[in-house]
């Protein structure tokens, strides 16, 4: 085998981690739109995730507001619209956070959600423990804190 031989091979074997990757994160994006809508009774209508380093996952969503959220941009209720979403967005935090465990195969330690109002865009972030690295999951440690109150 010769180092054209090993160049080719890892290109192909780059070519299938760029396939599965992009593959995960069209997953990722997909399941993002249907929380959105699950939650909120309106998806976005565009929806992107890729990796933030090595151990970060951030999925930016658009033009996500409802009909009354509008409603709310429109007359400058800015922090109210990103309180009442930041509200159900944590209170259903392990909802976010399980299924992007199971697609990606590693466990979220911090989640974080936010939104620009003014421009209807929203975010939500997953950091991952460093590969290597154990510890709860956050959706775990929400349901133990929600279970004790």
């Amino acid at each position: 085998m010769g180092p054209e031989d090993s160049q080719e091979a890892g290109a192909a074997t780059a070519a299938v981690d760029n396939g599965q990757r992009d593959s995960m994160m069209a997953d990722i994006s997909r399941t993002m739109v249907k929380l959105y809508k699950d939650q909120f009774g309106r998806g976005p209508v565009k929806a992107r995730s890729d990796w933030a380093g090595a151990d970060t996952l951030v999925c930016v969503l658009e033009d996500t507001l409802t009909p009354a959220e509008r409603n709310l941009q429109a007359m400058g209720e800015h922090q109210r619209l990103r309180d009442v979403r930041m509200f159900f967005q944590y209170a259903t935090l392990e909802e976010f956070v399980a299924p992007v465990e199971q697609i990606t195969g590693r466990t979220v330690r911090s989640f974080i959600s936010g939104m620009d109002a003014a421009a209807d865009v929203a975010m939500e972030a997953f950091v991952f423990y460093p590969r290597g690295e154990a510890g709860p999951s956050r959706a775990a440690e929400t349901a133990q804190t929600e279970t004790a109150h």
